[in-house]
């Protein structure tokens, strides 16, 4: 029985390299509420730093002459240019750790770093990055640098490596624990030697009494196993525990007594409340009965244990993310693709905190819809969110931060940005969304006032008859007119996109690849990834695969994972022969090349004429949005300076009138509107009474019944004055 036990979390390898995954920060913010003693570590980062070091590279390709198996060419020529890699590696790390910025001019332009086959694929450069963009265009070279050493560890010593992914084959679609099981009774290779020495490591300076590892990906289960194995072999009282996304969907059913020789309980769902009853449990405080969402195994079986009636954690009491532990120094900003868009996913340190939990939506067919961590959608009032921000800026001393919500919900971001603003918060950010017509052009630019730099959203299939059929809730010409509001805001946009959905058929896989040609064509999307469509246990389509006209044909169930469903589908298209082409055009459509070839260009086999009008996108965006006095329920918000007001008199055909001159003094220029007196001193208490420094504000409509009678025209014709339309310009929102 435990007293007081010490926790060490672990985020397992690999995730990402640029900044933390928040699950263990979250964990360790909430659980030190309740007294409990945590340290956590992001073995991730942490490998990394240790296989990309001179010493580690050493003990790398020392390890690849001792073998003496024949190479590719590629590797060979990286064997021979061990001097210089072994030169390079440390100052390489630094710079990518921006603690050594000055190495961009030799990077760039006096042959810093070998150079192998990464290379070979380099874009234009100058095109890219420009003659000032120097720092960027170093951090690009250097992450081709680190990709070709990775290339070389995956070929002759660990056939599983990969940057944000290890052994990921072995965990996916794993309906059998046999492959997990045999590569884990294998002697471990060089890459599970430094990860067993990082354990080692920490398992001393520690001397936790239960270890949790965060598994948010397949590629993340083999190292936490190799990792949780080790633990079991060299301190056997020490419990181990597992988390996240990858047990959250893979791991419903487990049913794999083998599985517990490893890890002691597997908690499914948010994992707060599970923890709690659990460290009651093993404090003695609580019966075996009463666990929440656990499997263990007793007398050789695995047990599922959910007889807890209490609530689940309310997303208002989980806290505030923990960041303490984890180097934040150390985080490595590499730019994988030169799209300004898409390197924010490894370009940066951001904190991430989550907005709402769930999804408000919650219906698209594809998605993972019956899981908790959709289907139950909460809130937390805008003050403690930033609230929460306040505080990891304070901790972490940084302030950009990814919103990850499945769907950050658009009224909840409105009052977020509104709050942001109104307290004088400073952050950068970018999210998820859903491209919905809420999403206003006046919502952009408040967002936008608030720090959002990028949005990403699901335009998934591009065709109007299949996201109806996938109820995804919008349509070709609503994502248009959305996405046209956050570029004209100065935000830049990411779509999702899908092939393979159920009954798509090869025209309307060519009509989306037009689509999103024209969404580039007019920029009013930036970046963007095809990914092809995955059957899934928990979402709709999985559940209901006739529904959608296709059938269920694998993997035979067995008693380990249970996630990934293989499928026929006879009504469609063959969807693999797309793949290859679809990825090509939209690489080249982000570095706006290729726009004016026909679609035709990016296929090797002969493909159907596009059946979209040419002039799709242009249409939509062009459509005329309602005018400002059908919003009479929304609210009013100035984002500027109060003015100053001056009453002067002007001399016109010899007959003298007073006119209000207001002066408007601002970030980028200043700016003055002429009007009547009594028109100008209502805008002088208007703009007060709707400024983002008040808390409430007024509506539309409130102004309509304050509009002064003296003014000579109505409130209606007022609202398409050159006076209205230029506060409206400037700053004016209607939200």
């Amino acid at each position: 029985m435990l007293t007081a036990p010490k926790i060490l979390l672990i985020t397992s390898p690999l995730t990402q390299l640029n900044t933390p995954y928040p699950a263990t920060a979250y964990l360790k913010g909430f659980l030190q509420q309740y007294n409990y003693q945590v340290t956590q570590a992001d073995f991730g980062l942490e490998l990394v730093l240790k296989i990309f070091s001179r010493s580690g590279l050493t003990r790398v390709f020392n390890a690849i002459e001792q073998q003496n198996l024949p190479l590719s060419d590629n590797s060979k020529r990286m064997v021979r240019l061990k001097r210089f890699y072994l030169a390079t590696i440390e100052p390489t790390i630094h710079f990518l750790q921006n603690t050594d910025t000055t190495l961009a001019q030799q990077i760039c332009y006096n042959g810093f770093l070998p150079e192998a086959s990464r290379f070979d694929q380099i874009g234009d450069l100058e095109v890219a990055f420009g003659a000032m963009g120097i720092n960027d265009k170093a951090r690009h070279l250097a992450t081709l640098y680190l990709e070709d050493l990775g290339d070389l560890i995956k070929e002759t010593i660990c056939p599983h490596f990969g940057f944000s992914r290890y052994a990921e084959k072995l965990a996916l679609s794993a309906t059998s624990f046999e492959p997990l099981q045999q590569a884990l009774t294998d002697k471990p290779n060089l890459v599970d030697a430094f990860l067993l020495e990082l354990v080692a490591e920490r398992m001393q300076q520690v001397q936790p009494d239960l270890v949790g590892f965060s598994v948010p990906f397949p590629g993340n289960l083999y190292g936490a196993l190799r990792c949780a194995q080790y633990i079991k072999e060299q301190y056997p009282g020490v419990k181990t525990l597992m988390g996240g996304g990858y047990p959250n969907t893979e791991l419903r059913s487990l049913n794999e007594p083998r599985f517990f020789d490893y890890i002691d309980f597997v908690t499914l769902d948010d994992g707060e409340g599970p923890w709690l009853k659990l460290l009651e449990y093993l404090q003695g405080k609580r019966t075996v009965e009463l666990l929440q969402r656990t499997f263990l195994r007793k007398n050789g079986e695995v047990k599922y244990y959910n007889g807890c009636q209490d609530a689940n954690i309310p997303h208002t009491e989980v806290g505030t993310p923990d960041y303490s532990d984890l180097p934040l120094n150390k985080y490595l900003s590499v730019i994988e693709v030169m799209n300004p868009m898409h390197r924010l996913w490894s370009d940066g340190r951001w904190n991430k905190l989550t907005v709402a939990h769930g999804c408000y939506w919650k219906r698209c067919s594809f998605c993972d819809v019956t899981l908790d961590y959709i289907a139950r959608y909460e809130t937390a009032p805008a003050t403690l969110l930033v609230d929460r921000i306040e505080a990891i800026v304070a901790q972490t001393g940084q302030t950009g931060f990814h919103f990850v919500d499945e769907a950050a919900p658009p009224l909840a971001l409105r009052d977020l940005a509104i709050e942001l603003i109104r307290r004088g918060v400073k952050i950068t950010w970018w999210g998820n969304i859903r491209f919905e017509k809420t999403f206003t052009p006046d919502i952009c630019r408040l967002l936008a006032a608030s720090g959002c730099i990028a949005v990403s959203g699901g335009l998934e299939v591009a065709s109007d008859r299949l996201l109806a059929k996938m109820e995804k809730g919008v349509t070709i010409a609503q994502v248009a007119r959305v996405t046209e509001g956050f570029t004209q805001a100065g935000i830049m946009v990411h779509a999702y996109l899908m092939y393979g959905f159920p009954t798509q058929t090869a025209q309307e896989t060519i009509d989306s690849l037009e689509v999103v040609r024209q969404l580039f064509w007019h920029n009013v999307i930036q970046s963007g990834f095809w990914h092809r469509f995955s059957m899934t246990a928990h979402s709709p389509v999985g559940k209901n695969p006739e529904k959608y006209g296709v059938r269920k044909i694998g993997p035979p169930v067995g008693i380990f994972a249970n996630n990934d469903l293989w499928h026929d589908d006879p009504q469609g298209c063959d969807h693999e022969l797309f793949g290859a082409g679809l990825a090509k055009a939209i690489y080249n459509y982000m570095h706006g090349i290729g726009l004016e070839e026909p679609l035709s260009f990016w296929f090797d086999f002969k493909v159907a004429r596009t059946t979209i009008s040419p002039q799709l996108i242009a249409q939509a965006i062009a459509t005329p949005s309602k005018p400002d006095s059908e919003k009479q329920n929304l609210r009013v918000l100035w984002l500027g300076n109060l003015p100053e007001l001056e009453i002067i008199t002007v001399n016109k055909k010899g007959k003298k009138t007073e006119q209000a001159l207001l002066t408007f003094y601002e970030k980028a220029e200043d700016f003055q509107i002429r009007t009547t007196p009594v028109i100008g001193q209502w805008l002088m208490e208007m703009l007060s009474q709707v400024s983002s420094e008040q808390p409430n504000g007024s509506r539309l409509k409130e102004l309509d019944q304050q509009f002064p009678e003296q003014a000579g025209l109505t409130f209606t014709q007022f609202l398409i004055s050159p006076t209205w339309l230029t506060l409206r310009e400037k700053g004016l929102l209607i939200i």
